[in-house]
Order: C-alpha cells, then sequence, then structure tokens
C-alpha cells in the first residue's frame, strides 16, 4: 500500500474533514503512541499503520477496504 492509496482510504472510511484531523491527532497504542501521519513519517509500513489505526477506531474488517468493491487492503503481517 502506498502512502498515497492511504490517504486516500482514510478519506473513505472517516471521512475527507475528519481522516487528516485523526491522522494528524489520534494516539495509536500498538505503534507506541504515535499518530498515523507520525507513523508514516517514521517509516512504519503503511499497511501496518492502517491496520493498527482501524484496530483503534474498532472499524470492522469489512469496511477496512473503503467503497471500492475491487480493493483489497493488504493483510496484516
Amino acid at each position: 500500500m502506498r502512502v498515497s492509496e492511504f490517504w486516500e482510504l482514510a478519506a473513505e472510511v472517516f471521512g475527507d474533514t475528519y481522516a487528516p484531523t485523526l491522522g494528524r491527532e489520534l494516539s495509536l497504542t500498538a505503534l507506541g503512541s504515535l499518530t498515523p501521519a507520525a507513523a508514516l513519517d517514521a517509516g512504519v509500513p503503511a499497511r501496518d499503520v492502517w491496520h493498527a489505526w482501524c484496530d483503534e477506531m474498532q472499524i470492522p474488517a469489512g469496511v477496512r477496504d473503503g467503497s471500492n468493491p475491487h480493493r483489497t487492503v493488504p493483510r496484516r503481517r
């Protein structure tokens, strides 16, 4: 997953306005309390950040792929 795809998916799942705010301010327990944006900047793979973010927000597995029926988010490692 590329970082650009990560942010597009975040906008789909969390909303265009809410996603950037969450990305800058939500601490992800699974990533040592880094925010999604800070984790990406630190070099954490986008797929790992995505799954940590969705876990933190309790997003069901069926919603994590967004609205595009042809998109599949890479599995967690």
